[in-house]
């Protein structure tokens, strides 16, 4: 019954490729652990998380751990896409742009200019 309401959740961790994954149900609760690549991918988990369950679900136990500490998330550029535009993505503020880019400068020269298909570093700010 209670997987049945965080299929949502469930579904999202398949997506986005979460490793080590475990589900369970135990007196109501469902208990999922796993590893997700990026703390951004953390983040997204525990918003759809909140999102079905209010903000303290009593229902689901979840221990997302993360494999790589050292950014925030890595991400591919795609076309039409800015600094400004990724930064107000990641961060909610296109300000913060220049985070990016300092991130970056060993692909990156000017902050304007950025290509498809770039990986780029998005920081732990």
């Amino acid at each position: 019954m209670v997987k049945a309401k965080y299929q949502d959740v469930l579904d999202l961790g398949q997506k986005l490729n979460i490793k080590d994954g475990d589900v369970s149900e135990e007196n109501g609760t469902l208990k999922i652990k796993g590893i997700a690549q990026t703390q951004y991918e953390k983040n997204i988990l525990w918003d759809k998380i909140k999102e079905i369950g209010g903000e303290s679900p009593s229902d689901i136990e979840a221990d997302i751990k993360v494999e790589d500490t050292s950014v925030y998330h890595r991400h591919t550029v795609k076309s039409g896409e800015s600094l400004s535009k990724i930064a107000k993505h990641y961060y909610g503020d296109p300000m913060k742009y220049k985070a990016i880019f300092d991130a970056n400068t060993s692909i990156l020269k000017n902050p304007d200019i950025i290509h498809p298909d770039q990986e780029l570093v998005i920081p732990n700010l």
